[in-house]
């Protein structure tokens, strides 16, 4: 009766009197070995890609250049010192402009190419301009002699004063040395000019012609008519230097173009302006990176420290970028597009883990959180990096010179902050909870008030009852069938008897 008396008074204590502790669940057993694994090879890697993008190393007789050196990152003129011109077209309204702009423009490319400056950039500015870059030059000067000012060419029959060749009939004119004539200047005319020059050159042996550039009147150099010249291959010969036939021969190339063209603006730049730029450049990124990391590590702890690992990888991917992509070309508002990119990486970091630490203040699991965050967080990442990349493109098409490597670079860093954010950083970040789901503390995660009793590693009332729900409408579609089933069978068999 005693232990009735006792059971009955026990039942009837109110749950408003009572406080039941709330149990978890059972730690679920984790592959920490396997972990511990990943995360070392993680490491390793980084410390590979630290290396390859930052020291240089010799294999015997080969010497390695890491990602981030000159040798490997084609560098802008403003950070490489040179010089560059901006040569706009005299006359718009000409048949088939744009075509000839781009004539024009390859002309260019082909004569800087042929006076060894490979590296030259060569861009339109609008519908009638064209920039030219030559970076990393020992003698600006001399540029802008073997550029010249673009303008019309004409060879002149003296005795007629009739134009016998243009521009448009020459192929190529360089420089060149010959034993029995010295320094020279070879010319190449197109089939109509070989045909003009041989009918020339037959008809009138002794006579002269002048060259002329634009509307000038006085000549550029006049020679002497000795033979037939049947091949359209022609030598100037006479008292030149080297540098003189150079000259002569880059004055003719300049009157060569489809489009004539009056020089608007030229600079020089220093090298060393280039090198102090690149200096404070550099310092400024390793000041901002490092002021990141300890920004992500203090605020958000464990969860700053994979999003940290996952920025150095970012780095590292980022430099082999711009070190083996042929179009990239590294320049101050590159730097700065670089410098952006990195701040848009930390902002898709921190969208995701203040989503995370909002559904753990839910009554999340600190995995369960972990889920839920990387996948709310996923679609606003998206959209905002969607429109960045839309702008970029538009810049890319529309801007022109450093407002076009400022979008590329930053289109570039980017594509790679998406990667490193949404796939590098969730992977480190659930190794790291692998090894320890139960300290809130350490990934700096608190619970809400209505949640405080709850473990980090306790699934909440919510997950589990979804859980139910779902497991139960599987219950119920799969009951359904099964009656559906017993149903055709039942017809079926009373089908047969009633045959």
């Amino acid at each position: 009766m005693d232990e009735k008396n006792s059971l009955t008074e026990i039942n009837t204590v109110s749950a408003s009197e009572r406080k039941t502790p709330i149990t978890p669940p059972a730690h679920k057993a984790i592959k920490k070995k396997s972990t511990i694994v990943k995360l070392v090879l993680i490491g390793v890697a980084m410390v590979i890609g630290i290396i390859l993008a930052f020291v240089p190393m010799r294999f015997g007789l080969t010497l390695y250049h890491p990602f981030l050196s000159k040798e490997s990152i084609s560098l802008g003129l403003d950070l490489q010192g040179g010089v560059y011109a901006v040569y706009q077209a005299t006359n718009t309204d000409t048949d088939n402009f744009d075509a000839k702009m781009e004539g024009t423009k390859s002309s260019l490319e082909s004569l800087l190419s042929s006076k060894g400056y490979t590296e030259a950039t060569i861009v339109r500015e609008g519908t009638d301009r064209i920039r030219v870059e030559v970076p990393d030059v020992d003698d600006p000067s001399g540029i802008l002699k073997v550029i010249g000012e673009p303008t019309t060419v004409r060879f002149v029959l003296d005795s007629t004063n009739e134009t016998i060749i243009t521009g448009d009939n020459i192929v190529n004119a360089d420089s060149g040395y010959t034993e029995q004539n010295g320094y020279v200047v070879s010319l190449e005319f197109d089939s109509e000019g070989r045909k003009k020059f041989a009918d020339v050159t037959a008809n009138n042996q002794g006579s002269t012609i002048s060259i002329y550039l634009g509307d000038s009147t006085t000549p550029i150099q006049t020679a002497n008519i000795n033979e037939t010249i049947p091949n359209g291959r022609a030598i100037i010969s006479g008292n030149f230097t080297a540098e003189s036939s150079r000259e002569l021969a880059g004055q003719i190339m300049s009157g060569t173009f489809d489009v004539a063209l009056e020089l608007k603006e030229n600079q020089t730049i220093s090298p060393t302006l280039g090198e102090n730029a690149m200096k404070y450049g550099l310092i400024a990124g390793v000041v901002g990176f490092v002021l990141v990391i300890a920004f992500l590590c203090v605020i958000y702890r464990m969860m700053g420290v994979a999003a940290s690992l996952a920025l150095v990888i970012y780095l590292i991917i980022y430099l082999f970028f711009l070190a083996v992509l042929p179009w990239v070309q590294l320049t101050l508002p590159g730097i700065a597009g670089i410098l952006l990119s990195i701040g848009m990486a930390v902002d898709a970091n921190v969208i995701i883990f203040e989503r995370i630490k909002d559904e753990y203040r839910g009554g999340k699991s600190i995995m369960a959180a972990y889920h839920a965050g990387f996948k709310k967080a996923l679609f606003a990442i998206l959209d905002s990096n969607v429109t960045t990349v839309i702008a970029c493109v538009l810049l890319m098409l529309l801007g022109t010179g450093s407002i076009s490597g400022f979008a590329l670079t930053l289109l570039v860093g980017v594509l790679i902050s998406l990667f490193t954010a949404l796939l590098v950083s969730r992977a480190i970040l659930k190794y790291f909870i692998n090894l320890n789901s139960y300290n809130a503390k350490l990934y700096h995660l608190k619970r809400g008030k209505q949640f405080e009793g709850l473990d980090a590693d306790s699934t909440d009332a919510n997950v589990l009852a979804d859980m139910e729900r779902e497991q139960k409408e599987k219950d119920d579609k799969q009951q359904e069938k099964e009656r559906a089933k017993a149903e055709r069978r039942s017809r079926k068999n009373r089908g047969g008897e009633t045959a």
